[in-house]
């Protein structure tokens, strides 16, 4: 559509066995994202894929899931479009891709090769009580995540 902005898609990734507190950080992230109107994209299960995708949904938001698996049921309920890949972790890749930027929040070493994916691709990622790596910009709360993912996200779109 001709003078419409293109949306910022934003990989929100971290652990599928989150904390409460990781969840409801994944949850603020999830809600702002979509309040400032991007696109969340996650790995559609539990933890702190559910919690943004879950802020997401409750905030109008639209939320792509990435599945590993092979079925769309696999979907945590708060997945708007869920894609089954068959890929199992492989589908990384894929999340990584379909971004913009990405926010991280917690995790272990299945988050940890999504940063890597996505710093080796050239996207901005923002962490959240994560990975302390070399070009994981450290974010002091939800909203200054948030903040940070659109301005990275709006950089690459806008290059």
């Amino acid at each position: 559509m001709a003078g419409r902005a293109d949306p910022a898609y934003v990989a929100v990734i971290g652990a599928w066995r989150a904390t409460e507190s990781q969840q409801r950080v994944a949850e603020e992230v999830g809600r702002g994202l979509a309040e400032a109107g991007a696109v969340v994209i996650t790995g559609g299960g539990t933890g702190v894929m559910e919690g943004a995708s879950r802020g997401a949904a409750q905030a109008g938001g639209t939320v792509v899931g990435i599945l590993p698996g092979e079925h769309r049921r696999t979907a945590n309920r708060w997945v708007g479009v869920a894609l089954p890949t068959g890929l199992g972790d492989l589908r990384n890749g894929l999340i990584v891709r379909a971004a913009d930027a990405m926010v991280a929040i917690g995790g272990a070493y299945g988050t940890l090769s999504e940063i890597a994916l996505g710093l080796n691709a050239g996207l901005g990622v923002v962490g959240l009580d994560t990975w302390a790596t070399e070009g994981v910009r450290p974010a002091s709360s939800p909203g200054d995540a948030v903040r940070q993912a659109l301005d990275l996200a709006r950089a690459r779109i806008d290059s």
